[in-house]
């Protein structure tokens, strides 16, 4: 029989030797990694401890509008000026052995891992000071493994070349409080309106506890957490002998006063279009966002601080308070491209969402100059007559497609161009896109620079498609310059934190896209929208306003069923405005629905200053009054008139056979 142990032992002992080689091979790794990253780190240098600047945005007239939030401050204090009760209560609250370790504490690791599985969620947290300075300076809040790679290797650096008072220092002038408010003397003088060095030992401790959770712990908008916070930290500090029994129970009782308005504090202008500009920078720039948030730029806009504030008090004035409506709208320098003011919501807080720039909404007839456009240039005039009466179009495809006008109101009777655009008319549109076919009408969308999906069907006439405020205002402020070429822009010029202009804004070339005749006919059309002379079946769709304007406008409204639009232009100025719910919900309020005119309007006006430049008719255009009618030459006999202006050689020659003298 053969003795098997002698083997036994033997693979037993070159398993073990095995293992140990393994395990030491694993720990030399190790060592060799803990090596090398602490070589590589001393190669590297001592890491930059400046603070960011933040990025300055300014309006045309070089007044500050608002910046960019960095780990910045304004209040930065060296650490002998910081009171010793917030430095011993910080290191305390974030991390007790602070001077004790190399930049990780790893037996609060293990703690903090036991408490959590535990718990079977994160309820404590590790981070050392060092830690959290090195994701302050170099780093973003993101939960990533990768995220806290790179905060171990530069808390390593920031370890191997600063002391720990430097570190400190720094740490307290940067940590954020909550509210936009960075370093301890930043946020005592924001929550208390006093020096840190005046805080008593209760309100030390309220305002320690914040970091951890900024907004959870914000005495403002949850005082509830953060006295349970407060409480910790002074039953902490009591159970270590750092305070006693009596300094415990005052500080737990104290009444804190928190202040939630603040002095001096500058609320930002147009943060809708900041956000624009940030996206402009961007491309500019070819850098990421917060590069340039901290990069200290100087950024001179194109934002008109009166127009702006116009927009908005208009905007707040015409929308009720309680109304869940929502607004976007774009003020535009038509002869240049420069957007001057803007708004893509109610409340920036609450939605930043931009509904100028990123809400795709049904144009209604808000579209229809672009087919009009079209028609002028394939041999319409502006007397052009069409039946409106009721009309079901049967079309190729064997389907049948009836539009319906406001109220189901028709002429029953021919009625002109100028007419039809004034009140509005679906069918004389629909009618007009069908003879052109609506491909042309895309085409002639797109020459505008509409962007957005179009389809060619026969509803593209009445504003089917979904567009952005953007594209329109873009578009109508082509009409308004005589139909050149237009690249809408918001930054004029940009300096480094040192005054050096890196950026100036240079006027593209414009080319003349549009056809000139057909551009002022078109304008003078849309005047008609607020001449009541053009009444007949149905109201001028701009009748409501017209009483509150002083100069010579054009425009166009439009509307479905959940959106409301007016855009309009003087050859200065091109403002569009847009109203709705998020949701797409019916407006069915009558001051919901007449809101979008009653802004623009109002921001048009108190824009103008009462003086405004007249539309300039290029050459071969005639006028001549014309009875609205009839489209004819008006007699002595017509009860109204109308200039209206034609290619020379289109222009009536006849008069009005509709109203003569009785015989």
């Amino acid at each position: 029989m053969i003795n098997k142990t002698p083997l036994l032992n033997r693979l037993k002992h070159k398993s073990f030797a095995w293992t140990l080689f393994i395990l030491l091979s694993f720990t030399s790794m190790i060592c060799l990694f803990i090596i090398g990253i602490y070589t590589y780190a001393l190669l590297l240098g001592p890491p930059s401890l400046s603070t960011a600047q933040p990025t300055i945005y300014f309006s045309s007239d070089g007044t500050e509008i608002g910046q960019e939030k960095t780990i910045e401050t304004r209040d930065w204090l060296e650490l002998e000026q910081i009171d010793q009760q917030v430095i011993d209560t910080t290191i305390h609250a974030e991390d007790k052995r602070f001077y004790e370790h190399n930049g990780f504490d790893f037996k609060r690791m293990l703690g903090a891992t036991m408490i959590n599985l535990r718990s079977l969620a994160l309820e404590e947290g590790a981070s050392t000071i060092t830690q959290q300075y090195a994701r302050n300076l170099y780093l973003s809040h993101e939960k990533t493994w990768s995220r806290k790679l790179k905060e171990a290797f530069h808390s390593i650096r920031l370890e191997l070349f600063y002391d720990k008072d430097t570190l400190l220092e720094g740490y307290l002038n940067t940590i954020y409080y909550g509210h936009g408010v960075y370093g301890v003397e930043a946020a005592s003088q924001f929550y208390f309106q006093k020096s840190n060095s005046d805080l008593s030992l209760a309100e030390t401790a309220l305002l320690v506890g914040i970091p951890n959770r900024p907004s959870y712990y914000s005495p403002i908008t949850h005082m509830k957490q953060a006295k349970q916070r407060q409480e910790k930290i002074l039953t902490s500090l009591l159970k270590e002998g750092k305070i006693n029994q009596s300094k415990h129970f005052l500080a737990s009782h104290e009444h804190i006063t928190v202040y939630e308005k603040h002095k001096g504090q500058v609320k930002n202008l147009a943060p809708y279009f900041q956000d624009i500009v940030m996206s402009e920078l961007q491309s500019i720039l070819k850098k990421d966002i917060q590069t340039i948030r901290t990069a200290g730029y100087r950024v001179y806009t194109t934002l008109d601080q009166k127009k702006q504030k116009a927009l908005q008090t208009a905007a707040s004035e015409s929308i009720p308070k309680d109304s869940e409506l929502q607004v976007g709208a774009i003020v535009m320098d038509p002869t240049n491209g420069a957007t001057l003011g803007l708004i893509g919501g109610r409340n920036y807080t609450k939605s930043p969402f931009n509904r100028a720039t990123q809400a795709n909404r049904m144009a209604g007839s808000t579209f229809k100059p672009f087919l009009y456009y079209s028609a002028l240039t394939n041999g319409y005039t502006a007397t052009t007559t069409l039946m409106s009466q009721p009309t079901t179009f049967m079309l190729e495809n064997g389907t049948s497609y009836q539009p319906s006008n406001y109220n189901g109101y028709y002429a029953d009777k021919e009625v002109t161009l100028a007419q039809a655009l004034a009140v509005s008319d679906n069918v004389y549109a629909v009618k007009t896109n069908l003879f052109l076919t609506p491909e042309r009408l895309v085409e002639t969308a797109k020459t505008f620079g509409i962007t957005s999906n179009l389809k060619p069907v026969p509803s593209l006439a009445l504003g089917t498609a979904s567009v952005n405020i953007k594209e329109m205002v873009t578009a109508y402020s082509m009409l308004a310059n005589g139909g050149k070429s237009l690249n809408p822009y918001t930054i004029e010029k940009i300096e480094t934190a040192d005054g050096e202009v890196i950026y100036q804004h240079e006027p593209s070339k414009q080319k003349q896209v549009l056809d000139p005749q057909a551009t002022f006919i078109l304008t003078q059309l849309m005047t008609g929208m607020f001449d009541s002379t053009l009444n007949g079946y149905m109201h001028v769709t701009g009748e409501t306003i017209a009483s509150e304007l002083t100069n010579v406008y054009a425009g166009k409204s439009g509307s479905t069923k959940s959106d409301s639009w007016m855009i309009g232009y003087s050859p200065d100025l091109t403002i569009g405005v847009w109203n709705g719910y998020d949701d797409n919900r019916t407006i069915s309020k009558t001051v919901d629905k007449q809101a979008a005119k009653n802004i623009w309007a109002s921001v048009m006006e108190k824009s103008s200053d009462g003086k405004i430049d007249s539309f300039i008719a290029p050459k071969g255009i005639v006028a001549a009054y014309v009875d609205p009618i009839s489209g004819e030459l008006a007699s002595a006999y017509c009860t109204t008139s109308r200039l209206m202006y034609f290619v020379e050689g289109t222009e009536p020659t006849t008069y009005c056979s509709m109203h003569r003298p009785h015989d």
